[in-house]
């Protein structure tokens, strides 16, 4: 009698035992989704403070009807990305996505696209492209970029908007300095559900991940809201140190034409000026400022921007001359540090050197981007004809120093490859273990 009570005790206790082992079990295998949520919400450092806040507007961004969106570049790859991503959440966070807006007018179609190219190459989060065009241009971009290969454009989304000027006279707006050129003025206004935004003009290249500069958002301070790289590094051959006729930023000015922003900031701010003393917004700013210095102004837009931050230089952050290389670094002699020590992160091919032979470093970088075809190995297909055609350069102005060029597009490229190959090579290794 006794040892049948001792079996039926030893069995009554192995099963209370295997029961605590299976509940045990299966709740550490359930995600934790409480904790995972309060991450989210968590606020991220100052640069991006808002966008935490701005994710569920993000969201129904993501769902609501853009001006013109593309059903590849959009929700498409959003099917795609839910079939090859089965794990991750369905809702893409705002921190996620990096957003980019160019303005192209005129015969500006195929430089936009190569500029997009380079963007798409080396990136590593999704971009959403915010393309502000002509209504001639509309149809050609969509027409381009449905033609782009399904991996490639499962990475980002893209809206077509009109050009629109929200204050003054339109045609006055868009004969400022270049063809729509000030367009870029007002994308605070009208990208009201985007928190921040990198603006780059159509002669700009990425020879490194976008996601590089868009970290500069985590250096802002409190009072930071944008972000450019100095017009010049010598004073005394600097454009605005030595002709312009009104205020500008700093000791030589900044260069527009790569411009991070955190939008919302800038909506909520109150700029100083010196024409009402209590300080105006971005908006009721832009025409009255416009109106005082339009006889002064020669860079268009661009003077706008340095007579702005020259009254609110606490709301400016400079990033280095590589993050915005142009002929002025090189031609007059090399006096961009960083690029010497670094490379060139961020090619800007302004005074049209992308298409004629006045400056043909620039314009073989450019040529190996635009003729590269899409999946084809990297170092065979781009670097090496591009450094193979730089050697042509070396007796000309820029083309004396090729590291300049080559050195950070070369460390990009090995990275996206050890990305792509070597892990995916250790894989297959590590399950025959």
């Amino acid at each position: 009698m006794r040892i049948h009570c001792r079996v039926a005790a030893i069995a009554l206790c192995l099963g209370l035992f295997l029961l605590l082992y299976f509940l045990g079990g299966n709740g550490a295998d359930e995600p934790p989704l409480r904790e995972v949520e309060k991450k989210d919400e968590r606020l991220p450092p100052s640069g991006v403070a808002s966008q935490a806040r701005a994710e569920p507007r993000a969201e129904a961004l993501a769902n609501r009807k853009e001006p013109r969106v593309s059903g590849r570049g959009a929700s498409a790859s959003a099917k795609l990305r839910q079939k090859s991503e089965p794990g991750r959440s369905k809702v893409t966070r705002a921190e996620d996505v990096m957003h980019l807006a160019v303005v192209a007018c005129g015969n500006r179609l195929e430089e936009t696209l190569t500029m997009v190219k380079s963007a798409l190459l080396f990136s590593i989060k999704k971009i959403k492209f915010h393309i502000f065009a002509e209504e001639d241009l509309t149809e050609q971009f969509e027409k381009a970029l449905s033609q782009w290969p399904r991996p490639l454009t499962s990475k980002f989304q893209y809206s077509l908007y009109p050009i629109t000027f929200s204050v003054g006279n339109a045609e006055e707006w868009k004969r400022l300095f270049k063809p729509c050129a000030a367009q870029r003025l007002f994308l605070p206004v009208i990208l009201k559900d985007v928190d921040s935004l990198l603006y780059v003009d159509t002669d700009v290249l990425f020879l490194r991940p976008m996601d590089d500069i868009w970290k500069f958002l985590k250096a802002f301070n409190s009072t930071q809201l944008a972000a450019m790289a100095p017009e010049h590094e010598i004073p005394k051959i600097g454009w605005y140190s030595r002709f312009a006729r009104h205020p500008f930023y700093g000791v030589t000015g900044v260069n527009s034409g790569v411009m991070l922003m955190n939008l919302t900031r800038i909506r909520s701010t109150l700029f100083k000026n010196s024409m009402i003393a209590g300080g105006l917004s971005w908006e009721d700013l832009l025409h009255p400022l416009y109106q005082k210095y339009k006889n002064h102004i020669t860079w268009g837009d661009q003077d706008l921007l340095n007579i702005i931050f020259h009254y609110n230089p606490e709301c400016l952050y400079i990033f280095p001359c590589q993050w915005n290389y142009r002929p002025d670094h090189c031609m007059y002699g090399s006096n961009c540090k960083g690029a010497e020590e670094e490379g060139v992160s961020i090619l800007h091919g302004n005074r049209g050197v992308y298409h004629d032979d006045k400056q043909p470093a620039f314009k073989v970088v450019y040529d190996a981007i635009r003729d590269y075809p899409f999946g084809e190995n990297l170092f065979q297909s781009l670097f090496y004809p591009l450094q193979t055609k730089f050697l042509d350069t070396v007796n000309t102005l820029c083309g004396r120093i090729p590291q300049v060029f080559l050195k950070q597009i070369e460390k990009t490229m090995k990275a996206v490859f050890e990305q792509k190959v070597i892990r995916h090579a250790r894989a297959p290794h590590r399950q025959r273990r």
